[in-house]
């Protein structure tokens, strides 16, 4: 005879697997087995080293994490997966074979926030290929064989902080990425070594807060050997910023066909980083960051005196904004010295010195006012202007009322009594002159028989000199006479 059950033990079974299915039930989770493939442990996934040619179908929704590395996927389809994976927020595809993902492909994976893509055979990154991943963090991509970057490729990103682009065959620095306030407003690492970067948009990476240039890292590029790029890393070096203190031996340049470290450009003589300081003049509205190597950071200004500068303005014109920059509502001459920026956050402090001049003058003054210098220039080139006026096109007055003395040489040459400068001494003057030389003006006479044509005299022939006829009497130059040509200058004898 067989034993008799107890039906009491049944019903308790049965009522446990009920219990079970609606707490299931009631959870969200359907209750999906996990694939044949795959290690299953909660709510992560992983399928690594499976061989796998497709992504494994019915992938439990609550999935995490999903690890589908080291397989042989080709390409990744917008139908990847028929399941919408709302809660995965980890997804490693690295060491496949991927070439090709569509641009719907992260549709199903909104929330994701770790994607991996690492060592594939990516060439290009198409237009709004990650505008899906909205809440993505980090985004690998290294040691694929990409060439180039499209613009639009990162576009709705905002909340990615690390891309990582390093070894592959990129030759164009993507300059949007990294300008403060773009596409990528919370970016702090990006890794572009090992690429094939031969120039950087030198100024506009100086301008670059430190947060972003304190990430950016282009060690192994075949770059320019010039003296920006000198002063460009020499300053990075300056401030101890990671990208360029942890792999300082691997940044070199290339200069006829040899490689070249940054730091050691002696062929180029290139003069030494110096740190410059803020200029300004008086009147000046200036604003200085504290530009530190972290977002975040609670910041702290000293100024020369050491004092505590406040965010409401007290007597002076200096406060600190709610970014903590420093602002200078008007500068003055005793705002001028050095400044600290006392940094705290959660990783690091940091301290930062500023150095401020202040010209004792204005650069821009109103609008009726020259510049010193420029007036002087003014009063310069007027001052000769009026003086060559008066040298050349001011009318001959000359009234001569020296006494004459009648000629006793009534042979002279006209040509000896204008060009001659020795002063003629009349035996037979009386004493009223002076003891010096006898001063006369002498004018060209109208042609007469003796001279020939314009005024010239023939040889042998001499000029009748007309005797005074009182003291005081001035000899005029007569307009038709070759005196013209002199401009009726008199001629001291």
């Amino acid at each position: 005879m067989q034993p008799q059950r107890d039906p009491r033990g049944l019903w308790l079974l049965l009522l446990s697997v009920f219990l079970l299915l609606f707490e299931a039930a009631r959870a969200g989770r359907p209750v999906v087995s996990c694939p044949a493939a795959c290690l299953c442990a909660s709510n992560i996934l992983s399928c690594s080293k499976q061989q796998l040619p497709n992504v494994p179908h019915s992938l439990p929704s609550y999935t995490a994490l999903l690890d589908l590395s080291h397989n042989n996927l080709s390409r990744l389809r917008a139908e990847w997966t028929p399941t919408r994976l709302i809660h995965l927020q980890s997804l490693l595809l690295s060491h496949n074979h991927l070439n090709f993902i569509s641009s719907e492909a992260f549709s199903p994976v909104p929330n994701l926030r770790y994607l991996d893509l690492s060592s594939n055979q990516l060439r290009t990154l198409d237009e709004f290929l990650f505008s899906e991943l909205q809440a993505l963090e980090v985004l690998l991509l290294y040691n694929n064989h990409i060439v180039a970057v499209d613009r639009c490729a990162f576009d709705d990103m905002a909340q990615l902080q690390k891309l990582y682009l390093s070894q592959n065959q990129i030759s164009r620095f993507p300059l949007e990425l990294v300008k403060e306030g773009a596409k990528l407003p919370k970016l702090t690492l990006l890794d572009l070594s090992s690429n094939k970067l031969k120039n950087l948009p030198l100024p506009d990476l100086q301008k670059l807060p430190a947060w972003i240039k304190n990430g950016l890292y282009l060690h192994n590029n075949p770059l320019h050997c010039d003296c920006e790029l000198y002063q460009l890393f020499s300053h990075w070096h300056y401030r101890q910023l990671s990208s360029v203190m942890d792999f300082q031996e691997d940044l070199y340049c290339m200069s006829s066909k040899k490689l070249h470290n940054v730091f050691n450009l002696s062929f180029l003589n290139c003069s030494e980083y110096k740190e410059h300081a803020w200029e300004a003049h008086l009147g000046d509205t200036l604003t200085i960051k504290c530009d530190t190597k972290q977002q975040g950071m609670t910041k702290v200004w000293v100024t020369p005196s050491n004092e505590r500068v406040l965010a409401e303005v007290a007597n002076g014109t200096v406060t600190v904004s709610k970014d903590g920059s420093l602002h200078f509502r008007q500068v003055r001459v005793e705002d001028g010295g050095v400044y600290t920026c006392y940094a705290t956050g959660e990783a690091f402090n940091e301290t930062l010195s500023v150095e401020l001049k202040v010209y004792n003058f204005t650069l821009h003054g109103h609008h009726d006012t020259l510049n010193t210098a420029y007036t002087t220039l003014v009063g310069c080139i007027l001052s000769v202007v009026l003086v060559l006026i008066y040298l050349y096109l001011t009318p001959c007055r000359c009234w001569c009322r020296g006494v004459e003395k009648p000629s006793s040489h009534q042979g002279d040459s006209l040509s000896s009594s204008m060009l001659s400068t020795t002063p003629n001494h009349d035996p037979m003057a009386g004493g009223d002159k002076d003891d010096g030389f006898d001063r006369r003006v002498a004018f060209l006479e109208p042609a007469g028989p003796g001279q020939g044509q314009n005024g010239k005299l023939k040889p042998g022939n001499t000029l009748p000199v007309p005797e005074a006829t009182g003291k005081g009497q001035r000899r005029m130059s007569d307009p038709e006479s070759v005196s013209s040509v002199f401009s009726d200058t008199p001629i001291v004898v």
